[in-house]
């Protein structure tokens, strides 16, 4: 009979030591249950690897708290991130049409302006720390001079995540990961008359996707000083869903996951809907205080690709433009 290390009790409260609450993990229990499972089996199999995420311990590790054999351990974990995997189109998905207007209100009330009201969601690129592969393991170097690979990611108003693409090498620029992503490739996001909003090292684009970046620093003009800012504000829910993602798995995203490099995207795709279920079950982790930001760097651009630089301009003119008469211009007559 495995040493099962949490209690089954309505009480339990889960997170200390699994890091998700009794309803995230009854919500992930019953979505991932398929007819072939049956009795408490499954649920052992949900918290064996919940268990392992949540410790970024060895497989003898998990093996002994549980008391189950380490190749019975291994099983679980890629049976279960298998499972997974199999719904993600169910848990990481794109809003439909009725869902935009909510979001668009919702960055424009994060940025501050409504201005930003047709935004539709914020993207950035996440390295996520690996061991490097024996074959061509420096292509797994990136700029900050260690091995990962990447999480491409977009996010909503409220940090739930609409679309992940993991897997380049870390060496890879943001740029080029999004012109061979499916977001890209096939234009899938955001629909037309919509945008999303991304940092510097991301190109501004019309086409074939709608990309908004921040005017390049140092910035001279007051109108693009002050779309920076609620740029800034808006887009920056990207960081903090990534923020709030690594801080509850700390123990894998804080140091080298240590599993082979092909199977780590499909790890770290399993923690991106786990954030969503765990969001969806108001079971929200603040970004620790020492999360790094990523730093782009400069974009790359390609043949294929028209400017955004004309939506830019007239979103930065909606910004500083006033919300109602001037008061000032009412008490004269200029005819």
């Amino acid at each position: 009979m495995p040493v099962i290390r949490v209690y089954l009790d309505e009480e339990a409260d889960l997170k200390p030591d699994y890091r998700l609450t009794r309803a995230s993990l009854d919500n992930l229990v019953a979505i991932t249950r398929s007819q072939q499972d049956h009795g408490w089996g499954h649920y052992l199999e949900v918290l064996v690897f919940v268990f392992w995420l949540a410790s970024a311990t060895s497989y003898r590790v998990v093996s002994r708290s549980f008391d189950i054999p380490r190749t019975t351990i291994f099983n679980m974990v890629h049976n279960m991130s298998g499972k997974l995997l199999k719904i993600l189109p169910r848990v990481i998905c794109l809003p439909s049409i009725n869902e935009l207007e909510e979001i668009g209100n919702g960055f424009a009330r994060l940025s501050g302006s409504p201005a930003f009201s047709r935004v539709v969601g914020s993207i950035d690129g996440c390295q996520i720390r690996i061991k490097p592969p024996s074959v061509d393991g420096l292509c797994y170097i990136n700029r900050k001079l260690f091995p990962s690979i990447q999480l491409q990611a977009i996010c909503d108003h409220k940090g739930r995540y609409l679309d992940i693409f993991a897997g380049y090498p870390g060496s890879v620029h943001d740029s080029r990961v999004l012109k061979n992503s499916p977001l890209y490739t096939e234009q899938r996001y955001p629909p037309q008359g919509f945008f999303i909003l991304g940092d510097g090292g991301y190109p501004c684009l019309s086409a074939p996707i709608t990309l908004i970046t921040p005017y390049k620093e140092p910035v001279h003009l007051a109108t693009a000083r002050r779309f920076n800012h609620h740029h800034a504000k808006a887009r920056s829910i990207i960081e903090r869903s990534f923020g709030s993602m690594k801080t509850r798995w700390r123990a894998i995203f804080f140091k080298a996951l240590e599993v082979k490099p092909c199977f780590a995207p499909q790890i770290i795709a399993c923690c991106a809907m786990l954030h969503n279920i765990c969001l969806a079950n108001g079971d929200i982790v603040e970004p620790a205080d020492d999360w790094p930001g990523e730093d782009a760097g400069e974009p790359h651009h390609h043949q294929d690709q028209q400017s955004g630089d004309c939506i830019r301009e007239r979103m930065a003119a909606a910004v500083s433009a006033p919300d109602g008469p001037v008061a000032a211009l009412e008490h004269h007559d200029y005819l």
